[in-house]
Parts: structure tokens; C-alpha cells; sequence
């Protein structure tokens, strides 16, 4: 097979005007319901205030049974569209594997947790609920939306696969000792103040195991046994598309119901929530880039630098949420910063793909590749 790219500039041109045309109605207008689920969530808080006391009668542990079922349903469609199969293949497009997973690993899980770390400490040093919420969503590496931007972008399919599938294996083997280590023991070893910033690293473990290791299996089994059943294209064209929405139903669902437990909070202090805000975008657009500039200094072709950069800058807003709501409940500041997460995140990522699509008028197109 014969694998060619056209001239880059006809196309770049007209993919800057067909960015949001490429996204489905749901994930264009992501945002904005959002956004309406988080202004129908303090609508319905102030219409039963004795909401939260139901979910209490609902709870076990610290999660309420309706907000588990809402962020279970977020991450099993997403984890059932990864290629687990691709683990492992060989690509022959003289690409360095070693280099491009190389530098995104170090990337995502050594600069950008750190970065996250120091943005919340400096911006938000005396709301340490914040903080923490701030620096679990900084730990929480894509395996959701990514893939989305990434295809937009016209970036590396298979490379960003992989990098979904070992991203979420390696979170629920690690994201319990990170979380130990960036809230406990590094604030430990700096003299910071830890009041109100201490964790359990079992507590995150049991959480992340539940609402990462339960998807994660149930995604793998379904694409395995769809594969095997029914074939690659059934399973992709038909299969995926019907369930791909569940994601986004079960995120508004469970972004109502945390915005109806947090309404008095967020009413009263609508300046926590700009707040919280700063650090998250200052993130997403400065680990962009640097994926972006080291693709480009490291001379990978335009589709790994555009994967690159959005895996590196794009968060699992999903398992952050989880995590905040199971460890330290609903009602908690670190709950709130979660929820804000993907309401600076998708914007700022949809507007990167705008970006991306420019720049690539400077990377030349690569020669036709036999394989």
C-alpha cells in the first residue's frame, strides 16, 4: 500500500473551515451544554435543597450511588474505542517509536504533573481544596477526548492510540502513588503547608481501581468480543456510534447533580470558580506548545508533532472527577475544581486544533511511504 499526502497548503485552508463541521453536534457544542448543566444543576439545588440529604441515603463510602453511575458511564464508551489490538505492532514509516514515546511519556507524566503542581501552589496557595483538585485533574492523563482533537488535527492515529492504552493501564497501576506523592509527600519535602492537602493512598487506589479498572476491563472485553463476533467494520461504523454519546450523557448528568450538591458554594463565590480556572488554562495552552515546539526541534513529521502536543496536553477530566468526588466527596472543593476542568478544556483544545491546522503549512509533506 502506498501511503501519499497532497500539497499542504489547498488542504490546511480548507481544514481551518471544516474543524467544527468534522465534530458531531454533541461534541461541537460541548461547552455549551456544559455550561447548561452546570446553570440546570444550580437550578435544581435551589428548587429541592434537600437534594443532597437524598444522595446521602444513596451513598456508599463517600460516593452517592448516582454520581458513580454518571462517571462510570463517562469512561466505558471512551475505553471501548481504544485499539488494544495495536499494542505491540510495528510501523514502517520511518517515524522513531522511541523518540515520539519517549518524549510524550517524559512529557505527560514527569513535566506536566510537576507543572500542574507548581501552577496550583502559586495560584491557589491559600485554597488548598483547590490545590488538590487542581493537581488530581494535572495527574490524570488523556485517554478520553484526545483521540477527537487528534483526528482533527490530522495527527498520528495509531501513535495516539497506543498512547491512550498505556496511559489509562498505567493509571490504575500508578495514579494511586503519584497522588500520594504530589500530595503528600513532595508538599513534605518543600516545607509547604499541608493542612487540608493530606491523602490517602488507598483511599485514591480504591477509587481509581472502581472507576478506571471497572471501564477499562468492560471496554477491553466488549472490543474484543465485537472484533471477534462481528468484525472491524461493524464494530467501528455501527457499534461505537451508538454508544459514543453515553459519555457525554453520563458527564452533563454528573456535572448537574455535583453543581446541585455545590450551588450555595459556587453562588456565594463565583470568583473560586475564575480562580480555579487560571492554572487549568495556563496548563492545557503552555504543555500544547511545548509538544508542539519539541516535535519541531526533535524534526518529527507534522501528524506525530500533533499528536504529540495534544496527548501531552490533554487531561482525563473524567477519572479526576471520579477520584476528587470518591476521596473526598461531592461536596468538596476538590469535586468543584474537577468539574471545572472540562469546561476550560475543550475550548481551549478545540481552539488548538485551529492552530495546529495553521502550522502545518511549515512541516513539508512527507514522501509517498511504501508498506
Amino acid at each position: 500500500m502506498t501511503v501519499t499526502e497532497a500539497a499542504p497548503r489547498p488542504r490546511v485552508e480548507s481544514d481551518d473551515r471544516a474543524v467544527l463541521q468534522k465534530l458531531s453536534t454533541l461534541d461541537r457544542f460541548l461547552p455549551l451544554w456544559i455550561a447548561l448543566a452546570m446553570a440546570g444543576g444550580l437550578g435544581l439545588g435551589a428548587l429541592i435543597p434537600s437534594l443532597n440529604d437524598g444522595l446521602d441515603k444513596l451513598r456508599v463510602g463517600t460516593v452517592s450511588l448516582p454520581i458513580a453511575l454518571g462517571l462510570l458511564l463517562m469512561m466505558y464508551p471512551v475505553l471501548a474505542k481504544v485499539h488494544y489490538e495495536d499494542l505491540g505492532r510495528k510501523r514502517h514509516d520511518g517515524v522513531s517509536d522511541r523518540a515520539f514515546f519517549g518524549v510524550s511519556l517524559f512529557l505527560s507524566w514527569v513535566v506536566g504533573p510537576l507543572f500542574m503542581f507548581s501552577l496550583a501552589w502559586l495560584l491557589l496557595a491559600d485554597q488548598p481544596a483547590y490545590r488538590t483538585g487542581v493537581i488530581i485533574v494535572g495527574l490524570a492523563r488523556c485517554i478520553a477526548m484526545v483521540l477527537i482533537w487528534n483526528d482533527i488535527a490530522k495527527g498520528d492515529r495509531d501513535r495516539a492510540a497506543l498512547l491512550v492504552v498505556f496511559n489509562a493501564i498505567f493509571q490504575v497501576l500508578a495514579f494511586s502513588l503519584l497522588g500520594y506523592f504530589y500530595l503528600t509527600v513532595l508538599p513534605g519535602w518543600l516545607g509547604l503547608d499541608t493542612q487540608g492537602f493530606e491523602v490517602g493512598i488507598w483511599e485514591v487506589a480504591r477509587t481509581v481501581l472502581i472507576f478506571l479498572g471497572i471501564p477499562l476491563t468492560a471496554g477491553f472485553l466488549t472490543r474484543r468480543i465485537g472484533l471477534r463476533r462481528r468484525g472491524l467494520e461493524w464494530y467501528e461504523r455501527e457499534f461505537l456510534p451508538r454508544i459514543g454519546p453515553i459519555t457525554l450523557y453520563g458527564l452533563l448528568f454528573t456535572i448537574v447533580l455535583l453543581f446541585a450538591i455545590q450551588g450555595d458554594k459556587i453562588t456565594s463565590q463565583p470568583l473560586d470558580v475564575a480562580r480555579i480556572a487560571l492554572p487549568l488554562l495556563v496548563y492545557f495552552a503552555v504543555m500544547w506548545v511545548a509538544g508542539f515546539v519539541i516535535g519541531k526541534l526533535i524534526r518529527l513529521p507534522y501528524a506525530q508533532t500533533a499528536s504529540l502536543a495534544f496527548t501531552v496536553a490533554s487531561n482525563d477530566f473524567e477519572l479526576a472527577i471520579a477520584v476528587a468526588v470518591g476521596v473526598f466527596g461531592v461536596t468538596s472543593g476538590q469535586a468543584l475544581a474537577g468539574v471545572v476542568g472540562p469546561l476550560i478544556e475543550v475550548p481551549v483544545l478545540v481552539s488548538l486544533v485551529y492552530v495546529a491546522l495553521w502550522a502545518r503549512r511549515f512541516w513539508r509533506p512527507p514522501l509517498s511511504v511504501a508498506v
